[in-house]
């Protein structure tokens, strides 16, 4: 893993730019912020981190212990992460609403792209492949593929809708492989969501906006402190099975963002959460298919470039603790 570099501003700097790559990561419906972390050699610390959101933590915080309860979950690592995740999510919102709202084939090219890549490297995680790590993938692509064929939700969403939303999202958003946009996707609150953010930094969001966001990152919260704790059990003692699960759901999701397909008639004049799309085969297409090729595997290549330059940094950091030690 990339060194920790603790309690050193240039730590907390490395620290906030993997949150920059995870928060871009988890505004597009594509590539999973627990694969990004995985890449970048954090992915460990940061479920170890948020799964010590526990009784010893309480009880800390009860006895006003701060310093040793901001080193029990390693509050600094978390703030510079959580604020580089939220500045990316809020300056990449507009950015996005936009793109799905005018540019949605192209956008979706670019989603396959990142999650072809992501494949490839959650694939290179499953270390034994054996019976067990066969039928994971089997009954992850086929659960993965049930939940991209489910129709999503048309219209605004209600208040527990969006709270179970947000434990839903939360909980993909750290697993690598399962991009947590891409649930609130498969849930058709995503752009519902995606709006409401654009909508913050300007100061347009009325009272019931303002409460919508308060309930999904309520859900969020809670999702995050219930779920890290299983997952964290699960890779310490079935890693294997866990990584060939997650590898098929990914597999299974590509429908979802296959980018031949448009609304239909009867809801093209719509807003965009309550469009129904329908597939449109290739030979059916009226424009050009090779701009969107292009997209998804620039897209792929950027995934595959950035966890090669990971692999990398790694491997130099290892030989120089090597060479350190043997002095």
């Amino acid at each position: 893993m990339i060194p920790r570099n603790p309690g050193t501003i240039a730590g907390d700097l490395l620290n906030f730019a993997r949150g920059f790559c995870m928060g871009a990561a988890d505004s597009v419906p594509g590539v999973s912020g627990g694969t990004v972390a995985l890449i970048l050699g954090h992915y460990h610390r940061l479920v170890a981190a948020i799964s010590h959101f526990d009784r010893e933590a309480f009880s800390l915080a009860l006895a006003r212990k701060w310093r040793q309860l901001a080193e029990h979950i390693d509050l600094r690592f978390l703030v510079a992460l959580g604020l580089g995740i939220g500045i990316a999510i809020v300056s990449l919102a507009s950015l996005l609403h936009w793109l799905l709202e005018n540019r949605l084939p192209g956008t979706l090219a670019v989603f396959m792209g990142l999650i072809v890549a992501s494949i490839w490297i959650v694939a290179r995680q499953v270390q034994q492949w054996n019976a067990a790590a066969g039928m994971a993938v089997i009954l992850g692509t086929c659960a993965g593929y049930l939940v991209s064929s489910l129709s999503p939700l048309v219209g605004d969403p209600g208040y527990l809708y969006l709270f179970f939303s947000g434990v839903l999202g939360i909980t993909a958003m750290i697993l690598p492989g399962i991009s947590g946009s891409f649930v609130l996707v498969l849930l058709g609150v995503y752009h519902h969501v995606i709006g409401l953010v654009k909508a913050l930094p300007r100061g347009e969001l009325g009272v019931d906006g303002f409460v919508q966001i308060l309930v999904f990152v309520s859900g969020c919260a809670i999702g995050l402190a219930a779920f890290t704790r299983v997952l964290r059990w699960l890779l310490e003692h079935y890693q294997n099975v866990t990584f060939a699960c997650l590898l098929g759901l990914m597999v299974g999701s590509l429908k979802r963002v296959w980018p031949l397909q448009q609304p239909t008639a009867e809801t093209a004049a719509e807003k965009f959460s309550h469009r129904v799309f329908e597939f449109v085969p290739i030979d059916q297409w009226s424009q050009p298919i090779w701009p969107l090729l292009l997209l998804c595997i620039g897209a792929a290549s950027f995934v595959l470039v950035l966890e090669m330059v990971s692999v990398r940094m790694y491997s130099n950091h290892n030989a120089n603790t090597s060479l350190i030690d043997g002095k």
